[in-house]
């Protein structure tokens, strides 16, 4: 028995010595590390460089300048409307024949269509009749004279009859005028006169060179005199169209220089004069339309291509800073700013467009403050791979 009780307290003796062993294992020091550059960082937008490094930057203070603000406005190519025309038929008929087609190149006199009508017809008989009226006449006015001469009439009569040849040459130049609105050409009217052949169809032709931009007939439809059948344009000289908001209005006149980009021609720069600015404000977009007038003698600005127009405002004192002096970090405009001891943090700053060499600071800065203004490239490495360590 008593060698049973001696075996257990041995047991006992041992179970809590080793407890003890493991208790001072954990309850141990650990080793204790120096504290690094990472450790003590606080905000990650923060740089600390050296004094002699810091001697590489240099800092302005945040001050008033003038700047001359861009206004950059979206734009469209259009026909320029002093140089379009909408052509239709002068007499009412049928089209019995389209010869032109959306995107052809037609010169003055071409046909684009042709007309049957009846009204050409009477026309055609009308000048008939007012040119042997005419021929009548100056037979009558020849036999005058010869019967004058031989005493046989009055002068009174001469005059009567020369009065008569008057009015009748009038009316075939007036039939001859009607004709000609009618489609016909000289030539046409000449065999008309001289070997009385009619012309069964009406033209309906161009009047000035440039490009079929609409058409809006089709053979067999009946035209009506006004009806608009086909659109012609010179585009050797183009608008480009913008709305300009309400609130930049007053800072653009008629006679300004316009930048223009067209970014279907490789983003293109073109240069042009505001020859328009509206009168009156959309009540829907709340903007004013300009217009540009360009010169497109390479025919590559084709009317509805999207364009970006520039546009130079008055100058105006606002806070702005240097254009080097930004950081783009996460799609945002950054920049640094000087703190103590060395430091530098990367501050978001919310700015205008670019005038030149300055940007216009809208908000993120007050006035007087340090900042980076040659070298923020490499403090923004800098403070990176400080970052990374």
């Amino acid at each position: 028995m008593k060698t049973y009780t001696h075996s257990l307290r041995q047991v006992m003796l041992t179970l809590l010595m080793g407890s003890s062993a493991v208790w001072l294992v954990a309850c141990g020091e650990k080793p204790t590390t120096a504290p690094t550059e990472a450790n003590t960082a606080t905000n990650p937008m923060d740089v600390t460089v050296s004094a002699e490094m810091a001697n590489q930057f240099k800092i302005e203070k945040l001050e008033i300048q003038e700047v001359t603000p861009w206004i950059e406005i979206s734009g469209r190519i259009e026909a320029n409307e002093r140089l379009v025309t909408r052509i239709g038929a002068s007499v009412t008929g049928r089209v019995t024949e389209v010869l032109a087609e959306v995107g052809d190149r037609v010169r003055p006199g071409q046909a684009l269509a042709r007309v049957a009508s009846s009204e050409l017809t009477t026309a055609q008989m009308g000048y008939l009749r007012a040119h042997s009226t005419a021929s009548q006449s100056e037979r009558a006015v020849e036999r005058a004279r010869q019967l004058i001469l031989a005493d046989v009439i009055g002068a009174a009569e001469l005059q009567r009859r020369e009065s008569e040849l008057t009015i009748a040459r009038a009316e075939l130049r007036a039939a001859g005028d009607q004709l000609k609105l009618m489609g016909l050409h000289n030539e046409a009217i000449e065999k008309l006169r001289d070997l009385g052949t009619l012309q069964a169809h009406a033209a309906v032709s161009a009047t000035l060179s440039g490009v079929v931009i609409e058409r809006k007939v089709s053979q067999g439809q009946v035209a009506q005199p006004g009806d608009p059948l086909f659109t012609v344009a010179d585009l050797g000289n183009v608008w480009v169209v913008g709305a300009l908001p309400e609130q930049t209005a007053g800072s653009v006149q008629a006679g300004q220089t316009v930048d223009i980009e067209v970014p279907a021609l490789g983003n293109r720069q073109l240069s042009g004069k505001i020859v328009f600015v509206g009168d009156t404000v959309s009540p829907e977009t709340r903007s004013v339309t300009i217009r540009t007038q360009v010169d497109n003698g390479q025919r590559d600005l084709k009317p509805q291509m999207l364009a970006t127009m520039r546009i130079r405002g008055h100058a105006q004192q606002t806070l702005a800073l240097p254009a080097q002096a930004i950081v783009r970090e996460n799609d945002k405009d950054h920049v640094f700013i000087k703190l103590p001891d060395n430091r530098y943090r990367l501050t978001p700053v919310e700015l205008g467009t670019a005038s030149g060499a300055w940007r216009p600071v809208l908000t993120g800065l007050p006035r007087g403050t340090d900042i980076v203004t040659d070298g923020a490239f490499h403090m923004n490495n800098e403070r990176k791979r400080a970052e990374l360590e």
